[in-house]
């Protein structure tokens, strides 16, 4: 059974976010190591509580993953939305593709030198193109 060329965005996306998943385990592992901290000393920590006391560069590949568990959570439910009114015209593809690749971009703009006006037009980017892809979807279902 041929499947929607909309599944690929989405695994993409999700393949990326397990990726920042293991780069910020890897920078907060050694920068907690350089510092001396036990990661594993204390029970019921959480990730936040390393705010200020790693260097902000260790901290920046876990706010970058966080940000890749928030908005794109919408773009899955609207491209699956898209997939299931068999709605994957070449430019609901171009655009989920485009949604990706910002997002990718926003996270190693993030990950590594973070610079907020480097990193604001492309998260506007990839918004644009969720907005349009919810567009798309609302216009789909009126008519």
């Amino acid at each position: 059974m041929p499947h929607s060329p909309l599944l690929g965005p989405i695994v993409a996306l999700v393949a990326w976010t397990l990726l920042m998943l293991f780069w910020l385990a890897i920078v907060r592992g050694l920068a907690a190591k350089r510092a001396g901290i036990n990661l594993t000393a204390k029970r019921g920590g959480r990730g936040q509580q390393l705010e200020g006391v790693l260097p902000d560069r260790a901290n920046w590949p876990a706010h970058n993953y966080m940000h890749l568990l928030e908005q794109p959570t919408i773009f899955y439910a609207i491209v699956f939305a898209l997939i299931l009114m068999n709605f994957d015209d070449p430019i609901n593809v171009w655009l989920a593709w485009g949604y990706v690749g910002f997002r990718v971009l926003h996270s190693l703009v993030q990950a590594t030198f973070n610079d907020v006006r480097v990193r604001f037009p492309l998260f506007l980017l990839s918004t644009l193109c969720l907005v349009s892809l919810t567009v798309h979807a609302a216009l789909r279902l009126w008519h």
